[in-house]
C-alpha cells in the first residue's frame, strides 16, 4: 500500500481521514472563536478553507518527513534529521498557510458573493497552523521511534539467535561422529610413527574447541583471533590429508587489527572440504587473502558426485549476521572452476 510507507513506520492513512476533518473542526472553534451549530455561508466558505489548507499542510509535512528520512537514516543522524526536518516543516506550513487562505478567500467572495468579514486573523491563523502541524508531527515521530525500538529489540533477538545457531552449527559440524571418526584415525595412524606430532595434534584439536567456547557470545572479534584459530583447523586438516589439500593464508599485517564475524572461516573451510573432493589426483587448494577491504575465502571447484544434501545453513547463517550487525553483505561467487566467498572487515 501506498500509505504504509517503511520511512513513515505505520499505515496512517486513517489518521489522516480522521485527523484532517478533525482539525478542521476543531481549529475555527479553538483559535476563532466560531460556534458550533452556525450554519452560515461564510462558517461554510471558512470550514472548507481550513480542510484544504489543513490537507496541503498535512501531507506536505508528510513528504518532508519521508525525505528527511530517507536523507539522514542512521541513528548518528537523528538531532540533524530533527533540526532539518523541523525547519522545513515549519517554514512550508507557514508558507502554504500565508499563501492559501487570502487566495481561498479571494476567490470564494468573486465565486460566491460571499461577505467575509475582513478581520486580521493571520496571528491566530499562523498561531493554530504551527501548533496542530507540531503536534501532528510529534505523535508520527513518536510512532516512527516506537517501532524503530521494537525492530531493534527484534534484531537483536534475531542476532543472538543466529550466533546461537552459529555455534551450535559449529559445533555440530565437529561434534559429529565423523569429524570424530576421522580425526581419532589421523591420531591413531600418527602416535606410532610421530609421538611428536601426535600431541600437537592433540592440542591444535583443543585450541579450536576452545575458540569456540570462548566466542560464543561475542557478535565480532579481531581478524587476528580467527585466523590464528584458522592455522590450528587447518593443521588439523593437513595431518589428515597431507599433500592432497593446500591451504594458503595471505594477510596483511595492518588488516589483522579490523574484525570479522566469529567461526565464519571455519564454517567456509569446512564446506570447502565437505562438497569437494580432495584427493592425490584432485588436489583441494584453499586461499585465504585481502583485497579491497574484504577477506576471500576461494577454493578450486570439484564437486563430489555424491555428497550428502547442504542445509546452507552456514552460509546464510553468516550472511545473516553481517546484515544484522549492518555491515556491507557477503558475495558468493560460482565461477565453471572456482568458488568464492568474499567477506567483509569491519572496522574497531
Amino acid at each position: 500500500m501506498r500509505w504504509a510507507n517503511s520511512k513513515i513506520g505505520f499505515d496512517d492513512k486513517w489518521m489522516m481521514l480522521i485527523g484532517i476533518p478533525l482539525f478542521t473542526f476543531l481549529i475555527p472553534l479553538t483559535f476563532f472563536g466560531k460556534e458550533v451549530g452556525q450554519s452560515s455561508k461564510e462558517s461554510w466558505i471558512s470550514s472548507g478553507i481550513t480542510l484544504l489548507i489543513t490537507s496541503a499542510i498535512w501531507f506536505s509535512s508528510r513528504a518532508i518527513m519521508i525525505w528527511a528520512r530517507y536523507r539522514y537514516p542512521s541513528l548518528s543522524m537523528i538531532k540533524k534529521r530533527l533540526v532539518v526536518q523541523t525547519i522545513l516543516i515549519f517554514l512550508c506550513a507557514v508558507l502554504i498557510n500565508n499563501l492559501m487562505a487570502p487566495v481561498f478567500k479571494r476567490v470564494c467572495m468573486s465565486l460566491l458573493d460571499a461577505g467575509i468579514h475582513h478581520n486580521d486573523t493571520r496571528f491566530a491563523s499562523n498561531a493554530a497552523t504551527i501548533f496542530c502541524t507540531l503536534l501532528v508531527c510529534s505523535v508520527y515521530e513518536v510512532i516512527y521511534f516506537m517501532n524503530e525500538l521494537r525492530k531493534s529489540v527484534e534484531e537483536k533477538e534475531m542476532l543472538k539467535r543466529e550466533s546461537l545457531q552459529a555455534q551450535l552449527e559449529a559445533l555440530k559440524t565437529q561434534v559429529n561422529p565423523h569429524f570424530l571418526f576421522n580425526n581419532l584415525n589421523t591420531l591413531s595412524a600418527v602416535i606410532p610413527d610421530n609421538p611428536g606430532q601426535a600431541i600437537d595434534f592433540v592440542q591444535q584439536l583443543s585450541r579450536v574447541y576452545r575458540h569456540i567456547l570462548e566466542v560464543k557470545n561475542e557478535q565480532s572479534i579481531l581478524l587476528k583471533e580467527e585466523l590464528e584459530v584458522l592455522q590450528a583447523y587447518a593443521f588439523l586438516l593437513k595431518t589428515r590429508f597431507g599433500d592432497n589439500l593446500d591451504i594458503s593464508i595471505r594477510v596483511a599485517e595492518e588488516k589483522l587489527q579490523q574484525k570479522i564475524i566469529p567461526l565464519s572461516l571455519q564454517i567456509l573451510m569446512e564446506n570447502a572440504i565437505k562438497h569437494n573432493i580432495v584427493s592425490a589426483a584432485k588436489p583441494l587448494r584453499i586461499d585465504v587473502y585481502t583485497e579491497n577491504g574484504r577477506l576471500i575465502v576461494s577454493n578450486n571447484l570439484q564437486k563430489k558426485n555424491q555428497t550428502s544434501e547442504s542445509t546452507g545453513i552456514g552460509l546464510d547463517n553468516i550472511r545473516n549476521r553481517y546484515l544484522l550487525l549492518g555491515s556491507r553483505p557477503i558475495e558468493v561467487e560460482e565461477g565453471p572452476s572456482s568458488f568464492t566467498v568474499s567477506i567483509p572487515l569491519m572496522g574497531n
